[in-house]
């Protein structure tokens, strides 16, 4: 064999045998095996708002605020809203390019080769897997209160998890929710996302509630001094509430759903991101400006505020409106988590079985049955900074990975159509990279160590199972993305 043959068919070639072959599943033949185009413009810009506006608005605000930037946490998250939008954009171009189920690891497997597709949709499916924990434990605490509100008291084992407070031994609410979420999902994809918009639209609209009638209780005494922490503590902000401003990567898992994938996908991730920084910006001032930030009250800030000013009821409805946002952020974080696995198993490197789908609702029911589990035994065990602490990473190394691939296929491949283009090639993207890295500086140690566990555990699945299947499943070498056909 000559060496030029050699370097297309070893091991690390992009050959049919390496393993960084550019894998692009084709569309599957069989309409069994399909998943529905049901989602217009409109309802995955909902869907996006609605990974976005949750525990972020509701409680990382005022955490936020009141110990690390003061009033200037609208800076905050006006500075990781901007960074995210660097990487919003990159993620915009792949969903015109590569319109397919799957998110960061579809990109990563189609530019980058099969083996970093692997790694970031394994680590992804944790990642997915725990936000959905986290938000659920953080929604659990809301609920707790409107249940005290109504003289409901639940007993102490059920309270939080263990080491959380005397007594506790499971989050039993948590616990509910996630179950329930995965119930909804598993009605189908055009009844659960019916319900996942009329709960982000009752959010939005309370959301502006908390806008216009806080308003009239700023006073600009509160917003001064502006940065009581300096422009430090409002970028310190800004590595906290990044948790917040990432949805529309959830939302990129449903290419396979949506009507006119090309177009629709990069449109509604640029309207969900915007209208959420908007809403932010304005929650920012109308929190800090009603009470001040040294008393804002970080695990219940608007409700406890407006207490404070004499609007007891309008908290009461805040927290109501905190529980329905939540709840579709579990919703889209757990829909991207199972149309995650639904990719990956039917590209073979996890058995098929996983992705099947449910042969009248056409969703992969028991990939969502199972992460709906894996997320209960979470929020149900974990506090919730511990849950949290397993999600910002590994959606940094998927923010990496997709504005690095989306730089080498824009100059590999100019000539390919795309739905959308990623506006200044390559500042932008590289900017993103850079504001990825520079947050994930900021994790722990044990952090760290927990994705190394768990990416060898990917490794020697991927070694064990995957490679072979894979070959099975998808032969031949890297595929040429511009043979991909137009999505309806």
């Amino acid at each position: 064999m000559s060496r030029l043959g050699e370097r297309e068919s070893g091991f690390l070639s992009t050959g049919p045998r390496g393993i960084f072959r550019r894998t692009l599943p084709a569309a599957e033949p069989d309409s069994g095996h399909r998943m529905v185009r049901v989602l217009g413009l409109g309802q995955l810009t909902l869907i996006g708002v609605g990974a976005i506006i949750g525990a972020g608005i509701f409680s990382l605000a005022g955490a936020v605020a009141r110990d690390i930037a003061g009033p200037a946490v609208l800076l905050s998250f006006l500075i990781a809203g901007v960074a995210s939008l660097c990487s919003a954009f990159a993620y915009a171009e792949f969903t015109g390019l590569v319109p397919r189920a799957g998110s960061s690891y579809t990109y990563g497997a189609a530019v980058l080769g099969e083996i970093v597709g692997w790694v970031i949709g394994w680590d992804l499916l944790l990642e997915y897997t725990a936000i959905v924990a986290a938000v659920s434990i953080g929604m659990s605490g809301y609920v707790g209160f409107l249940l005290d509100d109504l003289g409901i008291h639940l007993p102490a084992w059920a309270l939080g998890a263990p080491g959380t407070g005397a007594g506790h031994r499971i989050d039993l609410v948590a616990v509910l929710i996630c179950l329930g979420v995965a119930w909804l999902l598993n009605r189908g994809t055009k009844t659960s996302s019916r319900v996942d918009v009329v709960l982000t639209v009752i959010k939005i609209v309370i959301v502006l509630l908390v806008v216009i009638v806080g308003i009239t209780k700023v006073q600009s005494a509160n917003l001064s001094p502006f940065m009581p922490f300096g422009f430090d503590g409002a970028v310190a902000g800004a590595s906290t509430v990044f948790f917040a401003v990432f949805g529309y990567d959830a939302l990129s898992t449903a290419a396979e759903e949506s009507l006119e994938a090309r177009r629709n996908l990069p449109k509604a991730m640029m309207l969900s991101l915007g209208i959420c920084m908007v809403l932010y910006v304005l929650a920012c001032i109308v929190l800090t400006g009603m009470v001040g930030y040294q008393k804002v009250d970080p695990a219940r800030g608007f409700s406890a505020a407006f207490e404070a000013v004499g609007l007891g009821g309008v908290g009461t409805i805040v927290a109501i409106g905190a529980v329905l946002g939540i709840v579709t952020v579990s919703f889209s974080f757990m829909m991207g988590a199972s149309r995650l696995w639904y990719a990956l198993s039917r590209d073979g490197l996890m058995p098929r079985w996983f992705g099947g789908l449910h042969p009248r609702r056409r969703v992969p029911h028991r990939a969502t049955w199972l992460i709906g589990g894996a997320s209960a035994v979470l929020a149900g065990l974990l506090p919730v900074r511990e849950a949290a602490e397993l999600t910002n990473i590994g959606v940094l190394l998927a923010f990496v990975i997709v504005s690095a691939a989306v730089i080498v296929l824009r100059y590999r491949s100019p000539e390919l159509p795309r739905g959308f283009r990623c506006p200044g090639m390559p500042i932008v993207p590289l900017i993103g990279i850079g504001f990825s890295i520079w947050l994930m500086t900021f994790l722990k140690a044990e952090t760290w160590w927990r994705l190394g566990v768990w990416l060898v555990l990917g490794l020697i699945i991927y070694a064990a199972y995957g490679y072979r299947n894979a070959r099975k499943v998808s032969p031949g070498g890297s595929v040429d993305l511009a043979s991909l056909p137009d999505q309806p």
